[in-house]
C-alpha cells in the first residue's frame, strides 16, 4: 500500500480521477478531489494541477462536507 503525504506533487498521483464541483467557474476558482487507492482523498488547486496536493482521510472530508452543507463556512465567502 502506498503512503501519500501532504504536499505531494499532484501530478505524481497517477491513475486517479480528479473531480471538481459543477459550481466551479470557468476561471479556475475551484479545488479538485480524487479518491486514492488507500482510501484517503487528495485535494488540489485547479489553477495549479501540478502543484501540491493535500491528503485527507475520508472521515475528514466527510466532516468538511457536512459542515459546508450546514453553512458553517458561509462567513468565509462574504
Amino acid at each position: 500500500m502506498s503512503v501519500y503525504r501532504n504536499g505531494i506533487p499532484a501530478d505524481s498521483l497517477e491513475g486517479v480521477k480528479w473531480v471538481k464541483s459543477r459550481h466551479s467557474g470557468a476561471t479556475g476558482n475551484c479545488v479538485e478531489l480524487a479518491a486514492l487507492p488507500d482510501g484517503d482523498v487528495a485535494m488540489r488547486n485547479s489553477r495549479d494541477p501540478h502543484g501540491p496536493a493535500l491528503i485527507y482521510t475520508r472521515a475528514e472530508i466527510a466532516a468538511f462536507v457536512l459542515g459546508a452543507s450546514d453553512g458553517e463556512f458561509s462567513s468565509l465567502t462574504t
